[in-house]
């Protein structure tokens, strides 16, 4: 099972709901190639139907990712707890520098953002999830241990 946070949750339906709506048009995008004739050679036809195929994973996945999933609610969360949808900031203990990190369910690539986010799932997630403010966590990160203060929840 996955938390997610409740804009996220939000955020998938929406996108669930793109794909239904592009369904009806990949559908028709089917009859139209198939009424073209020969389908043995109709790369249009076969086109669609990869596409068809393609979205209706998506629609699946999604659909399952929302069924198993668990809004992570942070009303029952102790003060200075990390959970999901919390940001931090952090000081990597060997140079000293600060980052803000936000852990997701599911992180984003945007470049925009002014933190970094974190998945849940990811080692530097695991190793925050129910960290506490003051605490120094251990990340096991592909090229070796990495220690990060928890200087405070923003």
């Amino acid at each position: 099972m996955d938390f997610i946070t409740a804009q996220e949750k939000q955020e998938l339906e929406a996108r669930l709901a793109e794909l239904h709506a592009k369904r009806l048009d990949l559908v028709n995008r089917i009859a139209e190639a198939r009424a073209k004739g020969d389908l043995r050679e109709n790369a249009d036809y076969h086109a669609a139907r990869e596409d068809h195929a393609f979205n209706d994973r998506l629609i699946r996945e999604l659909e399952e990712k929302l069924r198993t999933a668990k809004v992570a609610d942070s009303s029952v969360i102790p003060d200075g707890m990390v959970f999901i949808g919390a940001t931090v900031r952090l000081r990597d203990a060997d140079t000293g520098d600060e980052d803000v990190y936000r852990l997701v369910g599911e992180a984003k690539v945007d470049m925009t953002l002014e933190y970094i986010e974190v998945s849940a799932n990811s080692p530097m997630g695991v190793s925050l999830m129910k960290a506490r403010v003051g605490e120094t966590i251990r990340v096991d990160l592909p090229r070796g241990p990495k220690q990060f203060e928890i200087i405070e929840l923003l």
